[in-house]
């Protein structure tokens, strides 16, 4: 059984999309309708901009949505998923793939997505920290311990979390988790406290936008960062991608599932390798590849 996989923020390079854009009609086709939603051309600063211009909020989230998906449109009858999963943003990437979603309602959603969370952490002072080395149970025992809003965010691979919460709170947390026998607690660059509860403002704003959007049944199962098992009903879906935004990531319970369920080789669709580098973390043997056309 295949597993198609899809990035989240991070993965973003200039130049993404391209070479899409250059060697397919439907490719160029699909880009130019996201410049129309979007109001502005979203493909001249893929293209062309600099690693800060995709830094951007209202670029970054749309950028990597529309690598990956316009990348699994144009692969045509080589897209043939038996389950699909994406990490964090590539959650929305996934549910336009296996057609819960239609590309326009799942670009409008990730965009409204972007610009909901940029509301959120200007709010509170807030951070992510990457921990390495220590088993998952310390580091949520050290969160709940430490004072401040800090949780688990991110469970990337065995021994790889993301911690995140108020800017005191998680460094104090690093300082913990160093003491601890952390190989590294490293801050990391980004714009704020993403799946913690500091994001729920942006939760309330996207949940509305989310429960107004037409969601169909899926054409394979898809294995949320909320529930990590194969789901196909379209009002659990809904459910679990509003609920994704103050929830944590768990994408190494979902790669575990999957691999329990049959999946024999996984693909990852859209820019990067870094999944594909977090399944062999799970497993080792496992088939990894990157979609292209």
């Amino acid at each position: 059984m295949k597993a198609y996989i899809f990035p989240g923020q991070g993965a973003q390079f200039s130049g993404m999309g391209a070479d899409l854009y250059e060697k397919s009609a439907k490719a160029k086709e699909l880009f130019e309708r996201a410049n129309d939603i979007l109001g502005f051309s979203i493909t001249e600063i893929m293209f062309s901009g600099s690693a800060e211009d995709l830094k951007q909020t209202k670029v970054t989230q749309p950028a990597i949505f529309l690598h990956s998906v316009i990348l699994s449109k144009v692969l045509g009858n080589d897209f043939k998923p038996d389950m699909v999963a994406g990490h964090s943003l590539g959650e929305l990437s996934a549910l336009v793939a296996n057609n819960t979603l239609e590309f326009e309602d799942g670009l409008r959603l990730v965009s409204q997505r972007a610009l909901a969370m940029q509301k959120a952490c200007e709010i509170t002072p807030s951070t992510m920290a990457a921990i390495l080395g220590l088993e998952d149970e310390l580091v949520e025992a050290v969160c709940a311990e430490t004072e401040g809003t800090v949780v688990a965010a991110n469970y990337n691979c065995p021994g790889q979390i993301v911690i995140s919460g108020e800017t005191t709170a998680v460094e104090k947390a690093c300082e913990t988790l160093k003491e601890k026998g952390a190989k590294r607690a490293l801050l990391l660059p980004v714009g704020g406290a993403f799946h913690s509860p500091l994001m729920e403002p942006a939760r309330q704003e996207l949940a509305a936008a989310i429960e107004a959007t037409k969601f169909s049944n899926p054409s394979c199962a898809i294995y949320q960062n909320v529930s990590t098992t194969a789901v196909t009903d379209p009002i659990e879906i809904q459910k679990n991608l509003v609920f994704q935004l103050t929830a944590p990531v768990k994408w190494t319970q979902s790669v575990q599932n999957m691999l329990k369920d049959g999946a024999s080789s996984f693909v990852e669709v859209g820019p990067g390798k870094v999944l594909q580098g977090l399944v062999k973390k799970v497993d080792r043997k496992i088939e990894t590849s990157s979609a292209a056309i």
